[in-house]
């Protein structure tokens, strides 16, 4: 039963922060023919309005909404690039909120490109440590030395987690620093503006959420090595 119980707490924490993100966008992604303008078009706009030089606006894939500092790109998948609703518009201006961060070189957002590249190394790193345990112990016949290998790659795969989950800071700054206040300025309606904060939480959380999916591919790693 404990076990279970711990299983049951484990797929709340991995799967409950993206079911919540995924259900607060499409809960206010419904077509609003009343705003001023799309996703799309309001990023193109505030490129302009704040002149982010060389930074781009393209439609990419379903379901992928960022900014990349590396092409000066702001990427809108499809749903928020071509809609007009509050969800559109919000994950808009929280996109363009990164590339205002990148403008100012905001300490925290310079350091998050770092910390990307240092958690994919580490992972990276952690996956070929778990594949070659078996490996290890085929080759040694040292039981320790098996178990020192699968500590370095579980060690490494958290360690890369936990430099995901340390970007939130971020995150909640190009959502409630930049967005907000942007959106606030008449681009939404009063009324609008709680659906649009619910929004920016969610797109700010979309990080962790995904840094917590990361916790499957560890479960995966440890059940392969159990059997």
């Amino acid at each position: 039963m404990v076990f279970v119980i711990l299983g049951l707490l484990i797929l709340v924490l991995v799967f409950g922060p993206q079911i919540w993100v995924k259900r607060t966008i499409k809960l206010h992604s419904g077509d609003r023919p009343d705003l001023q303008g799309t996703g799309g078009e309001l990023a193109e706009h505030l490129v302009e309005r704040f002149g982010l030089k060389g930074v781009k606006v393209v439609k990419g894939n379903q379901g992928e909404d960022f900014y990349n500092p590396e092409d000066f790109v702001i990427s809108l998948s499809p749903e928020n690039y071509d809609g007009r609703s509050v969800s559109a518009v919000a994950v808009a201006a929280h996109e363009t909120g990164h590339a205002l961060q990148h403008q100012e070189k905001h300490a925290g957002f310079m350091l998050r490109q770092r910390r990307i590249r240092l958690a994919m190394t580490i992972e990276r790193f952690s996956a070929m440590a778990l594949m070659i345990t078996p490996l290890v112990f085929a080759l040694t016949r040292v039981p320790h030395s098996m178990l020192l290998t699968v500590l370095i790659g579980v060690s490494g795969m958290l360690a890369a987690i936990w430099v995901q989950m340390i970007n939130l800071p971020v995150e909640l700054d190009a959502s409630f620093k930049k967005a907000l206040p942007i959106l606030a300025e008449g681009y939404l309606s009063e009324k609008d503006m709680p659906a649009a904060r619910e929004v920016l939480k969610a797109a700010a959380m979309t990080y962790v959420a995904a840094a917590l999916g990361s916790l499957l591919n560890l479960g995966r790693w440890i059940a392969i090595l159990r059997r």
